[in-house]
């Protein structure tokens, strides 16, 4: 009975745990305010790395730490829209994405950068990038992910497995209202072994039939 008990109460843990780890929203007008996108322009997200003393003075202290997260971010924002481009080619994508160096280009031109990028509205960057919806993000990480130390996604929340975790969370806008269109959370679980494009294509992967940019997507 013990025995019973305690395998009842890890199910329940378990499920709790899972049930935490995604959490999708899509706006209930989306398909009104999306009607006419045709193109959406991804931003370099917005990444925070929580590592130990020891990694942050072998980073080159905080300065060193940020100069990390920055390229973390351009490092996601590059995979993104390589997932992006992949459904595009596949003909599973109704929009298209802009390349991330005209993205960048027009950001430092209006002198936009990583570091004051959340002072200004969605609506504001649509028009600044000439897109009609952004997608931004952010994304946690106890290890950099473009390092060789660093990371296959476990998807599933276990009792052993990846220390490794992280958090990622994936947003997009309407260019026009700035309007928050859809929205993905995701809790990471991670080993050892790969690389940021496989770590995001896992990523979108899960998300990508709740998108409703998706040709299959259904209410």
């Amino acid at each position: 009975m013990k025995s019973l008990s305690v395998l009842v109460l890890c199910l329940l843990s378990g499920s709790l745990a899972y049930s935490q780890t995604r959490e999708i929203y899509t706006n209930a007008n989306f398909r009104t305010l999306a009607k006419e996108h045709k193109v959406l322009a991804i931003l370099p997200f917005k990444t925070t790395l929580s590592l130990r003393p020891k990694e942050v003075e072998k980073n080159g202290g905080p300065a060193g730490v940020a100069a990390l997260e920055k390229r973390e971010g351009l490092g996601v924002q590059s995979a993104v829209h390589s997932y992006f481009l992949k459904r595009k080619e596949s003909r599973d994508l109704v929009v298209d994405v802009q390349d991330p160096a005209r993205t960048n280009a027009l950001l430092e031109r209006n002198a936009i950068t990583y570091e004051n990028m959340a002072g200004f509205t969605p609506e504001e960057l649509a028009k600044i990038l000439n897109v009609d919806g952004i997608i931004s993000g952010t994304f946690e990480s106890n290890q950099p992910m473009s390092n060789g130390a660093a990371v296959a996604l476990a998807l599933t929340v276990g009792f052993g497995g990846a220390t490794n975790t992280g958090k990622t969370t994936i947003s997009i806008n309407d260019g026009k209202t700035g309007e928050l269109l859809w929205k993905y959370d995701k809790t990471l679980s991670r080993g050892l072994g790969s690389d940021t494009n496989s770590i995001i294509t896992t990523i979108m992967r899960k998300a990508s039939r709740q998108l409703p940019y998706d040709k299959d997507y259904r209410d």
